[in-house]
């Protein structure tokens, strides 16, 4: 054969195909192959069927009849039967049943209406009459669609082919009937457009006899007329006519050799030409193709060993008999998912999330961003307030004026403002808060336990009930901080105004700014919604002081846009627009001045309600509240109760009391709600998790059954284990390949442009091709006179050797236009060719 050496590449293919194929995965590696293209009727199921030796074993028929991929394997062997990858352990020894299969195989997936599939059937022929060879039988090219046909079948077919074809380590079959002009090849087209250098297509003629008498494709054969790289292969399959009466394969090949040893155009490449050599060639071609490929598929196998080492890993010593495994597993698995929940709270996390705020991140902002924004929002109604304080002071006085302020009045408008504390907001929302993100947590650390959906079913219900029950202890002990508060006014309180001062203060001097006036509070991108008609929104980069707010038209804060002082703004919660995704807030003047431009207020929108409280968060700590919690300095006298100038003194006193012990009290409980939480629900689960969780799984249900594996995980484990021993076994096959065997160079390249031409004119009126002069006869025959003609044997191929003592080819000209056993031929022979005994004397080669 030539490649000795290399005769078990192409099994060694075969079965990494079928390994990969078994265990249903896809090893990521395009593995050499030759691939059958050419139009409908064109004789590539008939070429097939020449090279297996068994006629009619693939379908047949009319119109489009191959609508499924099928991967021919051939392998020589010493018994005949076949095998189909999905049947498997059933051999096929009737032929007859093959082709009844194929047709069954096909309608399963592509129904009867003649459309096609890209999945492909893998069929297996075993023989001693074949040599190894991997094909791929592809449906033929078509123009328009029959029956019920998709309209767009042209391009489907099309579109199946190049899924193949494109690949660098498929071989192109290229398949033209010779009664047809070459130049309007279809099979050649699209093989030029994915193989443009011709280093990977093959052509074949069929139908030579065919052909209208007087014309011939000799001058193709020849690779003079329409060159290819690799030349040109003619073969005679059966006719009509010998396929219904049955004419043996055996009587086809020989009919062939016939063909070729008497057709005068012919008879001088016969040796070049036919099934048997097809099938040579193809063999050769193939296995020099797998060797050149090796090394980039032992890069591809060994890159796809490595990515799946990390995911074997916990599968490598898996020993289902082990009786401590189940236990080992269990130990393990409970103390990873304490290690991961601790990781997300603490904030040390191996992967990080860098789309999302999770874990302890989120209830950090909870503490410090949505909480003591709510305390805010539900400060009080400044006009109910003094309202309260007012009929407060009437009725402790009763029926006497009074002269001082009294100071019950002070400790019952305080009371009367602490006790709305244990309302659901603020405080006890934001211990449902972080519950609502304490299970979210504990279900995101559970994924790791998905292989066992019991101990993950467990886990979770245990671990949930828990942070539940902490929950009701949480806001008892959040209750009994409010009612420590209530329990006594420390009017001591070294932040305290006292009575002596808070006839000095107004509201506005308690609210003011505790941070540095260019202290930057916050920076980020916001978008100011503005109409359409006013120039429509856009984005801008904000910049968040403790006086003013200021945007930029981009985060290097170069092109200031605008700048607006914080005074008397207010905050305003807009609702979204319903063609909008965004999230909208809104700051106003409470003066009624233009905020921007000729604007009362500005719209800001955020992508999330997330940024949106963010953002609030950061006006609160400038000074900036929301629209009804912000203290107004002037009250409408029409909408309060008449009071004398003395009474209104005393309210102004009362009220500025109130304000200040109750920045007092939300102090205190802004810094003790965090600690509380922190301390009864969160610390203890993770104790809970590190020292009980593990007694209480092994009380909840037989281990057996805790620790009984899904289905998925176990079928997951064993296409693994099975994709990786594949991949293992392939690469030691791989080694003790010998690749330092006898090869042939890549043929030198060829005017191939025609392929992309317009149509040209038929061979028979077309002079001969002036890239390759015609050939000069000799004068007479040289060599020894033949003997008698010897009976035609397919397998007997001889190819003359080079021969040193006679005059080679002139300087700078290839002597051959491809390899002698690729179907190549001589382009300026330049002395006689030697005639093979076996033909008639007197018959140039």
């Amino acid at each position: 054969m030539g490649n000795r050496g290399m005769e078990e590449l192409i099994p060694l293919i075969n079965k990494l195909q079928d390994a990969f194929s078994s265990i249903g995965q896809s090893c990521n590696l395009d593995l050499p192959q030759i691939a059958v293209v050419g139009g409908q009727s064109a004789g590539k199921s008939s070429v097939l069927e020449n090279f297996v030796g068994r006629l009619d074993f693939l379908p047949r028929g009319s119109g489009i009849v191959t609508r499924r991929p099928l991967i021919l394997q051939l392998v020589n062997s010493k018994a005949e039967y076949a095998e189909f990858l999905h049947c498997k352990g059933r051999k096929f020894v009737d032929f007859e049943e093959v082709r009844l299969e194929i047709e069954a195989e096909t309608d399963r997936i592509t129904g009867s209406n003649k459309g096609i599939s890209p999945i492909p059937i893998n069929l297996r022929v075993y023989s001693p009459n074949v040599l190894n060879l991997t094909l791929i039988d592809l449906p033929g090219m078509t123009k328009v669609a029959v029956g019920d046909q998709p309209p767009d079948i042209e391009h489907q077919i099309r579109d199946m082919l190049l899924q193949f074809i494109t690949k660098e380590s498929c071989l192109i079959l290229a398949v033209t009937p010779a009664n047809t002009d070459l130049a309007n090849s279809d099979a050649l087209k699209i093989a030029k457009e994915v193989d443009p250098q011709g280093l990977r297509t093959i052509g074949v003629i069929t139908k030579l006899d065919l052909m209208d008498e007087g014309t011939t494709a000799q001058d193709i054969l020849e690779n003079k007329l329409l060159p290819l790289r690799r030349g040109y292969i003619g073969v005679v399959n059966r006719s009509q006519k010998d396929i219904d009466g049955k004419k043996d394969i055996r009587a086809a090949l020989a009919a062939e050799r016939k063909f070729f040893l008497s057709h005068p155009a012919y008879r001088h490449i016969a040796e070049r030409m036919g099934t048997p050599h097809l099938q040579k060639t193809l063999n050769q071609q193939l296995t020099n193709h797998i060797r050149d490929t090796l090394p980039s598929l032992r890069s591809k196998l060994q890159s796809q060993l490595l990515s799946l080492e990390k995911e074997v890993e916990e599968y490598k010593n898996f020993r289902p008999d082990d009786p401590t495994r189940k236990t080992k597993a269990l130990l393990q698995m409970v103390q990873q998912f304490g290690v991961d929940f601790e990781k997300c709270i603490e904030g040390s996390g191996d992967q990080v999330d860098t789309s999302n705020l999770s874990g302890g991140a989120k209830i950090n902002r909870i503490f410090h961003e949505r909480f003591p924004f709510e305390l805010v929002k539900m400060e009080f109604d400044e006009k109910e307030l003094r309202k309260e304080i007012s009929y407060a002071i009437k009725n402790i006085h009763g029926v006497r004026t009074g002269l001082f302020t009294p100071d019950l009045a002070f400790e019952a408008i305080v009371k009367k403002q602490i006790i709305k504390l244990k309302e659901p907001y603020p405080c006890l929302k934001c211990v449902d808060l972080v519950v609502t993100e304490l299970v979210a947590l504990i279900r995101k650390c559970t994924e790791k336990l998905g292989s066992y959906p019991r101990l993950r079913e467990e886990t979770e219900r245990i671990v949930t009930t828990y942070i539940r029950e902490r929950d009701s202890k949480t806001k008892d002990q959040v209750l009994l901080l409010i009612d420590i508060e209530l329990s006594y006014i420390n009017t001591n309180h070294e932040d305290f105004i006292g009575f002596a001062n808070a006839q000095q203060r107004t509201a506005a001097n308690v609210t003011k700014k505790r941070v540095m006036p260019n202290q930057v509070i916050r920076r980020g991108w916001l978008t100011i919604n503005i109409s359409i008609m006013k120039g429509g929104s856009k984005d801008y980069w904000f910049v968040l002081t403790a006086e003013s707010l200021s945007w930029y038209k981009d985060e290097e804060e170069k092109e200031k846009k605008y700048m607006l002082p914080l005074d008397n703004l207010k905050l305003r919660d807009v609702e979204k627009g319903f063609m909008s995704s965004k999230h909208v807030f809104a700051i106003f003047n409470t003066e009624q001045r233009n905020v921007y431009k000729d604007l009362r207020q500005i719209e800001l929108a955020c992508d999330t309600q997330e940024d949106v409280d963010s953002w609030k968060a950061s006006f609160l700590r400038a000074g900036v509240y929301p629209e009804k919690d912000q203290n107004d300095d002037a009250i409408n006298s029409s909408d309060t109760v008449s009071m004398d100038p003395q009474l209104e003194r005393q309210v102004e006193t009362i009220r500025n009391l109130v304000d200040s012990y109750i920045g007092i009290v939300n102090k205190s409980i802004r810094d003790l709600m965090p600690k509380t939480i922190m301390h009864l629900m969160i610390n203890s689960a993770k104790d809970f998790i590190h020292s009980e969780l593990l007694a209480y799984l092994y009380s909840a249900g037989d281990q057996g059954s805790l620790m009984e594996e899904s289905a998925e995980q176990a079928q997951r484990r064993d296409e693994m284990l099975r994709m990786y021993h594949a991949l293992k076994e392939a690469l030691l096959i791989i080694g003790d390949i010998s690749t330092t065997t006898v090869s042939t160079p890549v043929p030198p390249p060829v005017d191939d442009t025609w392929i992309a031409k317009d149509p040209s004119p038929p061979p028979a009126s077309r002079p001969a091709s002036s890239t390759v002069p015609p050939p000069s006869r000799p004068p007479a025959v040289r060599g020894p006179t033949p003997g008698p003609p010897a009976p035609p044997n397919p397998s007997a191929a001889f190819v003359p050797p080079f021969v040193p003592s006679r005059p080679g080819p002139p300087p700078g000209q290839p002597a051959y236009a491809g390899d002698p056993n690729s179907g190549g031929v001589p382009l300026i022979p330049s002395r006689p060719a030697r005639v093979p005994p076996a033909l008639p004397p007197g018959v140039p080669r």
